[in-house]
């Protein structure tokens, strides 16, 4: 049974890898025997990341640097790592960023670079990613997604949450497309998760989080090690009749009224 969430022989790519979501669950990616290579657009974040992972795994990690808003970007990415990794089973996307205003003050140029590092940047890699697992007849594709995707919230997220829905809607349309192929499409759903991108603006902030923790019946946020298990599941043969599934992470929050 084991054998079920080892991915012993598997290659994965991580993109958004120098984030810290995306550090921990390539981290854990490794932990269970996957062969990584780590992208992002951030050279010294990349740097950074494959130290850390390095340093708790004893792994070799491979850096790429990709611009995912750009297809030759991603079609280098993927020639790179079926190189120099051997192949390439698994994809994972955990590139994101956030910009919050009020809705009717939003400035669309940040609505635009959201809309552009959530969901093209998702897409294309998905697409090229996605068109490569089609012709070799298996393969897994996990996106980073959030409650906001089905869930609304206060403090000008407007843009974030239209991004996630837009990215579960992605999930669900190439799980259908690809089943036939044997790619399995998910992604994972979390509640604010304790990085080190957030940690700060969440302690500046505590009175709201404190609040929105009313909704959540396990009564605290998530860490990055809770992304863990679900994205190692998600990556290996025990979710091979699983597709098109929004998995949250979330403390019970989409269950709670």
């Amino acid at each position: 049974m084991q054998d079920l969430f080892s991915l012993k022989n598997k290659k994965a790519v991580v993109v958004g890898g120098a984030g810290g979501m995306g550090t921990a669950i390539a981290t854990g990616l490794v932990a269970n025997g996957a062969d990584l290579a780590i992208a992002d657009i951030s050279v010294p974040g990349l740097e950074k990341a494959a130290a850390a992972i390095t340093e708790k795994t004893g792994a070799a990690v491979r850096t790429y640097t990709v611009d995912g808003k750009d297809e030759a970007s991603v079609q280098a990415l993927l020639a790179n790592a079926i190189k120099d990794l051997g192949g390439v089973d698994i994809l994972f996307n955990a590139q994101g960023i956030n910009f919050k205003a009020p809705a009717t003050e939003y400035p669309m140029d940040e609505w635009d670079k959201l809309f552009s590092v959530n969901v093209k940047s998702v897409m294309l890699c998905a697409k090229i990613f996605g068109a490569h697992f089609a012709e070799q007849g298996h393969g897994k594709i996990v996106s980073l997604s959030s409650v906001r995707g089905q869930r609304g919230a206060l403090g000008g997220n407007s843009g974030y949450c239209a991004t996630k829905g837009a990215v579960d809607m992605i999930t669900r349309q190439l799980a259908c497309e690809l089943a036939p192929k044997n790619v399995q499409v998910n992604a994972l759903g979390p509640i604010i998760t304790v990085t080190p991108m957030t940690e700060q603006r969440i302690k500046d902030e505590w009175a709201r989080y404190e609040r929105m923790l009313q909704n959540v019946p396990m009564g605290r946020l998530a860490t990055v090690e809770d992304l863990v298990g679900p994205a190692v599941f998600l990556a290996s043969a025990a979710s091979d009749f699983i597709t098109g599934t929004i998995l949250y992470v979330d403390g019970g929050m989409m269950a709670f009224a």
